[in-house]
């Protein structure tokens, strides 16, 4: 039995499945992890969420932003955009059955001495509370109330996390974190959201925010995408997935019990 994590799909199915051949992944001994952004933007997001709902018994998935996306487009309180992909999975037959399975998802994800996050953990939350945060989320995403959350997301405020927050701001703040952020403002670190590029071009006002001090522990290590311009990017305790699969990049896989990287070249663009 092998566990394999992998970084954002985006809706890459031809070169998702090519990766999960690669591997030799068999459903019934492996496990699957990944990492968030299973749809949107490549040609084959129904192909994606078909696949590994079929495979949900021995997979692991965590929310990305455009998973939310296409649950508050499907809900009526999102808008499609020009460069979206997700309407195969909008007017599939199984489409219920599909979205009411992925809004059941986790945000954030731990299992013994490995964890998993679509975009990150702001510095000064543990594990832990990571975890009693990402519940939160989770308790209205799978509720019947979960549209209002989806309709009251979007934004870039407050940029700053404080126990303190309630409502909309507080979630918001969470949503942010855990599904969107790359770098935070280095004397008060605040999430940053304009910039996108690579990590040898941060602005110096800016730091990566996982270079932020954090007293989450070395023996664990923190599995994310979301940064496709980052690229494979792996240091003691963290371990960075998003390749750019979606921009033509070759779409990566992690062994967490060798250690070893495996990629399979771009096959949908």
């Amino acid at each position: 039995m092998a566990t394999y994590a992998i970084g954002d799909i985006q809706g890459c199915a031809k070169t998702f499945l090519a990766l999960l051949e690669t591997i030799e992944f068999k459903p019934k001994e492996d496990q699957l992890w990944l990492a968030g952004d299973l749809v949107n933007r490549g040609p084959g997001s129904l192909t994606v969420l078909r696949y590994i709902y079929g495979s949900k018994e021995s997979g692991q998935i965590v929310i990305g932003n455009h998973d939310l996306h296409l649950l508050a487009v499907a809900g009526g309180v999102g808008t499609l955009r020009d460069d979206d992909t997700i309407l195969d999975i909008l007017n599939a037959p199984d489409r219920q059955e599909l979205l009411e399975w992925l809004r059941q998802q986790p945000v954030f994800f731990k299992d013994g001495n490995h964890a998993m996050v679509h975009a990150g953990l702001l510095p000064g939350w543990s594990f832990n509370s990571a975890k009693g945060l990402s519940l939160e989320l989770e308790a209205i995403l799978r509720s019947d109330t979960y549209k209002e959350l989806l309709a009251n997301m979007r934004g870039s405020k407050p940029k700053h996390w404080s126990e303190e927050l309630t409502g909309w701001e507080r979630y918001r703040v969470l949503l942010n974190a855990f599904t969107r952020m790359r770098v935070c403002d280095k004397k008060t670190g605040g999430m940053d959201f304009s910039y996108k590029g690579p990590y040898e071009t941060i602005p110096d006002a800016s730091t990566a925010w996982f270079d932020l001090p954090t007293e989450r522990p070395l023996d664990v290590t923190l599995i994310c995408g979301h940064w496709s311009a980052l690229g494979v990017y792996i240091k003691a305790n963290l371990v960075c997935l998003d390749s750019g699969c979606i921009w033509g990049g070759p779409l990566t896989a992690y062994c967490l019990d060798t250690k070893k990287i495996v990629q399979a070249p771009n096959q949908d663009k």
